[in-house]
């Protein structure tokens, strides 16, 4: 009779038991490998899904019933090696005979997927982020969650809806003593102690604590003590990995292998059950700038803290006019080239931007300011264009003076990407970007224009060193600098003028110029 095949879900949902223990069965040759669904092979936007002969049930109940009888996990296995039955007053029907059905049950299906095994080898379809079936997620720069997949959000975060919008509702260490505390596995220290090694080599003990005010006094303390008990590893260290025992401290052991690997984006983590499993999570680890590539195609927008910088050459259209194509491409490609190690010092993000400006986020950092970051990166790259002009008039004997017009502002937005096929686009949602073009546009001159919010942003010692403020008309038409102040747009510019009504929905908006930096 043709056996009946369950998903990995319905084992799941009929069972009782977690995706991890079903995993430490597959690893420990317990239960049979799944069998893919020649269906679900052609289609690689699905998530893949095994199925198990419906005798797996039987085997499943027969495995409490041991465990409850005393035997382990090891004994349990060595059973089924020596061929000794597992079915309670019977010795004929085995779990080698569930085995062995569950390998002949699916006949010329079962004969397809070893053929796409050869074809792809890692025991069947290459694996690919949206296959891994063990819990995985990827951290950024301060521990915050940025991605994770189903089984790590229910599983170890405890978090079956998804990851929680905001941002900073994600600190890595929170969420995982949360949802692991109560149950308390035996390797739960060895766990935290994986991750602040990692964070140790980034932040201080009082950076690390002061990063998530969520943290509760309990999870303070777990981590305040193992800090200290742990040496920093980072990405000179290359890729890390530790077996940590995620069972329950009444039953048996539940080994997985957690794989730590770093990208300039971030820090993924992967867990895979102890097993011949570790040979397709390693090889899909190998590739990395696939690995990277598939985790940004994959995060989700979330709600974060940022400033925004947008940059405009000014009288792009004139200069674009006198200049041959390729000349004007030369000129292009040098600003923005030679911007590019100034924004990575200060850990700019690109994003899209139409004409021949650009727009760069600043995301919150673990040992310096978004704000300030934009403030200084913006100083810096004026002086970098001082220079460029410099070289420009020389070269081309002319008056045109290249300048860029900086707008910045700061806010809470969407933060996501858009996609295509070959590539992907950062972007952000909302007004705080609409505001800092705005204020790009209002610019002239190479100057630099700030919100208010964004300068109410910096610690009292950053303030102090930002030399900024309005410049008004005298009684003798000559210009007063008045420091340390803010006008709106409206006091700045006459919004009857055609000119300038492009400004009249930021017309209320507090800004200030910036002169210099004292550093």
């Amino acid at each position: 009779m043709e056996a009946i095949m369950l998903s990995s879900r319905d084992i799941l949902e009929q069972t009782g038991i977690s995706r991890a223990t079903l995993n430490n069965y597959i690893a420990l040759g317990i239960l049979p490998k799944p069998v893919m669904s020649p269906d679900e092979l052609g289609d690689r936007a699905q998530p893949r899904m095994g199925y198990f002969p419906d005798t797996a049930l039987d085997l499943i109940d027969n495995i409490r019933r041991l465990k409850r009888s005393g035997k382990s996990m090891k004994q349990i296995s060595k059973m089924l090696g020596d061929g000794i039955s597992l079915h309670q007053g019977t010795g004929n029907e085995t779990g080698n005979h569930i085995r062995d059905e569950a390998n002949n049950s699916v006949g010329d299906e079962s004969r397809s997927v070893t053929s796409c095994t050869r074809e792809f080898g890692m025991n069947g379809l290459r694996l690919t982020l949206d296959q891994i079936d063990t819990p995985a997620y990827m951290v950024n720069s301060r521990f915050q969650i940025e991605w994770s997949n189903p089984a790590a959000d229910a599983e170890l975060l405890g978090l079956p809806g998804g990851l929680p919008p905001e941002i900073g509702e994600r600190n890595a260490f929170r969420l995982l003593l949360q949802a692991l505390l109560n149950d308390a596995p035996p390797g739960l220290d060895d766990l935290i102690r994986f991750h602040l090694s990692i964070a140790k080599n980034r932040f201080s003990k009082s950076a690390l604590l002061t990063l998530d005010p969520g943290l509760s006094d309990a999870d303070f303390g777990i981590i305040s003590r193992l800090y200290d008990e742990v040496e920093p590893v980072g990405p000179q260290d290359g890729p890390q990995a530790s077996d940590i025992d995620l069972g329950s401290r009444e039953g048996d052991a539940d080994m997985h292998r957690v794989h730590a690997s770093f990208f300039r984006e971030g820090i993924f983590f992967a867990y895979a059950p102890l097993g011949d499993q570790q040979n397709s999570l390693q090889d899909f680890l190998a590739r990395r700038d696939i690995v990277i590539r598939e985790l940004l195609k994959n995060r989700k927008p979330y709600l974060t803290n940022l400033s925004v910088l947008v940059a405009d050459l000014q009288d792009s259209m004139k200069i674009c006019a006198e200049l041959p194509p390729e000349e004007y491409f030369d000129l292009i490609n040098q600003v923005w080239g030679t911007m590019e190690l100034t924004l990575r010092k200060y850990s700019a993000t690109r994003g899209k931007h139409v004409g021949d400006g650009i727009v760069y986020y600043f995301f919150p950092q673990p040992d310096s300011n978004a704000s300030f970051n934009a403030i200084q990166c913006a100083h810096e790259m004026s002086s970098i264009m001082a220079e460029i002009d410099q070289e420009w008039r020389t070269r081309k004997r002319w008056s045109n003076r290249l300048v860029l017009n900086f707008g910045l502002d700061e806010g809470q937005e969407w933060f996501g990407t858009y996609q295509t096929p070959t590539h992907i686009e950062f972007t952000v949602l909302g007004d705080t970007i609409n505001r800092a073009a705005r204020i790009s546009d209002f610019a002239r001159d190479g100057s630099i224009w700030v919100t208010k919010n964004l300068m109410g942003t910096l610690s009292s010692d950053e303030r102090t060193g930002v030399h900024y403020g309005i410049r008004h008309k005298g009684t003798d038409s000559d210009e007063v600098l008045v420091t340390d102040t803010y006008a709106r747009i409206n006091n700045l510019v006459d919004l009857e003028n055609p000119r300038f009504y492009k400004f009249q929905d930021i017309a209320v908006l507090p800004v200030t110029e910036l002169f210099n930096l004292n550093r």
